[in-house]
């Protein structure tokens, strides 16, 4: 059995999902048989196994730092929210139930058995296992119910390494504070800490090393600079979704209240002919973009009433007069319908609702999901393309006549008969250099990116940034 180590941090979105995907890569480089895991995520940023399960995406990510497949026993618990006080609750890469506020712990006790189950296999098949928490572990008020940081860490007792922000600034505070409100069982279950996000010459911040150390007791373990290249590794949740580039051809893309699995995004942001524009509400789409992507949503009938409130559904149509081009992608393929009909309620209220009507389909919902791992060729090209399919509902009608993707057994998607709006069911397939390249063409832009390629160079970089700045061999002597 593994040894393990658990990253935490001092609130959300202070580099944990990137430190623990750069310690998988510099471990396994070392030639360790590395894993990551995460008791419990809260994204709808999803990833699909190739045993057609579903893990938060930071996962998915580390599982390739680590030069290994994901899955489902990476990330056993992820909620998925869809309202504000809602969440659709993923146990071991299935749909377990759905869940409002406080009932969601009433179920604590069969998450906890999922996690150590997932856990236990996970350390039996590796060397080393890195842990990545959630949120902060001094929100005392959760503490009893916990399951994604202490609670998790003392169960399994697992040292940890608590991560500060000094972007934020009053870093300082942020360990001090921490130490302070912690028990001094889960106090002393942190072995250690690191400071992340440090721009400018780290030697200025040895003061404020030290007097972490001495207002918590816990050795540092390094400050980590700015790492400027995080871009161009896949976002973690829609925290991190920015627009990018400066090329002549702008892509604008509606940010949506649920959006969801938007790494459909992430190798456009990076093509040098492409400028990526991710439209905040309150904004107007731009009139010069030549193509806008209606993304995933995780409910595409709330989305669809905020893309009308925005008043981006007068924008699209302003863009189609224009000679625009206009993608969907599984929750926006849904959007571009005539109707979107849910007689169960399985993506809100029980209902038929009109869509954008571009496209002549209909979408009836239904509440088995559909996932799985899927390849296949541009329909009429022999274009090769691969993705994922994480959606509820089918969709049928006469644009389907003209598919976008022939899948063998199936076609996928349909197309307007003046070829300018398009949807699909598959997330990724912009992850495959020559179907990038190919419908990037058709929107005058060249194609310059080896995307794979760079992912994984981008994790050697990071493993090589944080073997210069730690002290790896310590904290792998503090893995129990």
């Amino acid at each position: 059995m593994g040894k393990a180590v658990m990253v935490q941090g001092t609130g959300s979105d202070t580099g944990k999902s990137l430190i623990v995907a750069g310690l998988c890569r510099a471990f396994a480089r070392r030639g360790l048989r590395v894993r990551p895991f995460k008791p419990q995520n809260m994204s709808n940023n999803a990833a699909v196994t190739a045993d057609g399960g579903e893990i938060g995406r930071a996962q998915a990510l580390q599982a390739m730092a680590c030069g290994v497949a994901p899955s489902v026993h990476m990330n056993p618990v992820l909620l998925k929210p869809e309202s504000e006080t809602g969440s659709q609750v993923v146990v071991q890469g299935r749909v377990a139930f759905r869940t409002e506020g406080r009932a969601y712990w009433q179920r604590r006790a069969e998450l906890v058995t999922a996690v150590q189950d997932s856990f236990a296999r996970i350390r039996g098949e590796s060397e080393l296992v890195v842990v990545e928490g959630a949120g902060s572990p001094a929100e005392t008020n959760l503490r009893a119910r916990d399951i994604a940081n202490m609670g998790f860490a003392r169960a399994a007792d697992v040292p940890v390494i608590l991560v500060g922000d000094i972007e934020r600034g009053g870093v300082i505070a942020q360990m001090a504070g921490h130490a302070a409100v912690m028990s001094a069982e889960d106090r002393a279950q942190v072995a250690a800490c690191l400071i992340n996000k440090f721009r400018g010459d780290p030697t200025l911040f040895e003061d404020g090393v030290r007097d972490i150390e001495r207002f918590t007791g816990w050795p540092c373990l390094g400050v980590v600079p700015w790492f400027a290249d995080a871009h161009k590794l896949p976002a973690e949740d829609a925290l991190g979704l920015t627009g990018g580039g400066a090329g002549q051809v702008k892509i604008a893309v509606p940010h949506l209240a649920r959006i969801a699995n938007f790494d459909d995004l992430d190798p456009l942001r990076l093509e040098p002919g492409v400028e990526l524009v991710v439209v905040p509400p309150g904004r107007a789409l731009p009139g010069d973009a030549a193509l806008v992507v209606l993304p995933g949503s995780k409910s595409t009938t709330g989305d669809l009433a905020f893309l009308r409130d925005q008043g981006w559904d007068i924008d699209i149509a302003a863009h189609l007069r224009r000679g625009g081009h206009l993608l969907g992608i599984c929750g926006g393929y849904q959007m571009l319908g005539r109707v979107i009909d849910d007689p169960g309620g399985t993506d809100g209220r029980p209902g038929r609702v009109d869509g954008l009507g571009l496209l002549d389909v209909e979408t009836v919902m239904a509440p088995t999901k559909h996932l799985g791992l899927t390849t296949g060729r541009m329909a009429g090209a022999e274009i090769p393309v691969s993705g994922y399919e994480i959606h509820m509902g089918h969709t049928e009608g006469p644009d389907r006549a003209r598919p976008l993707l022939d899948l063998g057994d199936r076609t996928d998607g349909a197309i307007s008969a003046d070829g300018r709006v398009v949807g699909t069911y598959l997330h990724g397939l912009f992850g495959d250099d020559a179907f990038r390249a190919a419908y990037l063409a058709r929107l005058g832009a060249a194609s310059e990116l080896t995307y794979g390629a760079s992912v994984e160079a981008t994790l050697d970089a990071l493993a090589e940034h944080l073997e210069a700045c730690l002290d790896l061999d310590a904290l792998l002597a503090l893995a129990t």
